[in-house]
């Protein structure tokens, strides 16, 4: 379990860092966009309304209709307090996250999409973590700025985006000035997400599956995650477009992810296919081969063993096949 002194214990944060950010004045362009939503108090207003949505919630597509601030819970199991496993510079991520100074990841507790092989179950199934209040949230975005990070990076977030949206006020108003990751298992409703247009900088969705009986089987009865996960990876895009870099350290766009599973379970050529039909042949695409059984997996024989070099090599000849070479390495 991680305590909260363990999670808050961040060291001693150079000032220099968040100064070059602040001294940054070449234009719009070179700010994230939250910033402009916020001048114009339209940021105060999304936070209204997605906080309202926890008296009947609908933040995924669960749609489990419970009053979170009643102490009700769904599928997530999430109350409306924000519950965060570890908050810390990441260095694992994609290249253009991590850059030298790292990606100020946020994990946060819970998930409603519950897969079977979860890497992070004690976290997004079991719910390890700290509750903290939205102020304490803002300040900790803060600190990973001021830590020197360039970005953050919130992980597993659509269950607490009210308590993200209102710290974001707060923490803009405190100095933020990095962009923002929305790093996410692609199962979003399309009217959440409309609300997040002009507030994320880059969205990071791995696409899981193609196929509804794939993800019923091994997502715990998501068998709609497909028909939203496309909807949902298509309106990232419209929002941010091709990933776009300044120094190689990302600025805005997508960064889509694809964990391939053994036996074609997860559909990477229905997924590279999707991907070159739909969004642009210079979509930044990691095709993920890290997959090893972790939590229940051992009991589904089709995913109780590691993904073999074949299998990904397959993936990345689709991916040639289809015309897209943008690939994380």
């Amino acid at each position: 379990m991680i305590t909260s002194s363990a999670f808050f214990h961040l060291g001693n944060f150079p000032q220099k860092n968040v100064q070059a950010i602040s001294n940054n004045k070449k234009g719009l362009k070179e700010y994230p966009s939250y910033l402009e939503l916020y001048k114009k108090r339209i940021l105060s207003q999304r936070a209204d309304k997605l906080y309202s949505i926890y008296e009947n919630c609908q933040l995924c597509p669960r749609d489990c209709r419970v009053n979170r601030m009643k102490g009700q819970t769904g599928k997530c199991k999430a109350s409306s307090t924000v519950k965060v496993s570890s908050a810390a510079p990441h260095f694992g991520e994609e290249a253009p996250l991590v850059g030298k100074r790292g990606s100020g990841t946020i994990f946060f507790s819970n998930c409603g999409l519950r897969c079977i092989y979860c890497q992070n179950y004690s976290i997004s199934i079991e719910g390890e973590g700290v509750e903290i209040s939205d102020s304490r949230l803002a300040e900790t975005m803060i600190k990973l700025q001021k830590f020197g990070c360039h970005n953050i990076n919130l992980v597993t977030p659509t269950h607490y985006l009210p308590n993200i949206i209102k710290a974001l006020q707060e923490a803009i108003s405190m100095g933020l000035r990095i962009p923002l990751v929305y790093n996410t298992g692609g199962y979003e409703r399309l009217e959440i997400l409309q609300l997040l247009d002009g507030i994320i900088d880059i969205y990071l969705p791995d696409c899981k599956y193609m196929d509804p009986k794939q993800s019923a089987k091994y997502s715990d009865e998501a068998y709609n995650y497909p028909y939203y996960a496309k909807i949902a990876i298509k309106e990232m895009f419209r929002q941010v477009g091709d990933l776009t870099t300044n120094k190689g350290i990302a600025v805005r766009g997508l960064i889509l992810r694809h964990l391939v599973l053994p036996n074609r379970v997860s559909g990477a050529e229905e997924f590279l296919k999707f991907v070159a039909e739909n969004l642009s042949k210079t979509t930044y695409i990691n095709i993920m081969r890290q997959y090893r059984p972790e939590y229940k997996a051992m009991e589904y024989p089709k995913i109780a063993r590691r993904l073999k070099r074949s299998e990904y090599e397959e993936a990345l000849n689709w991916a040639k096949k289809y015309g897209l070479n943008r690939l994380a390495r």
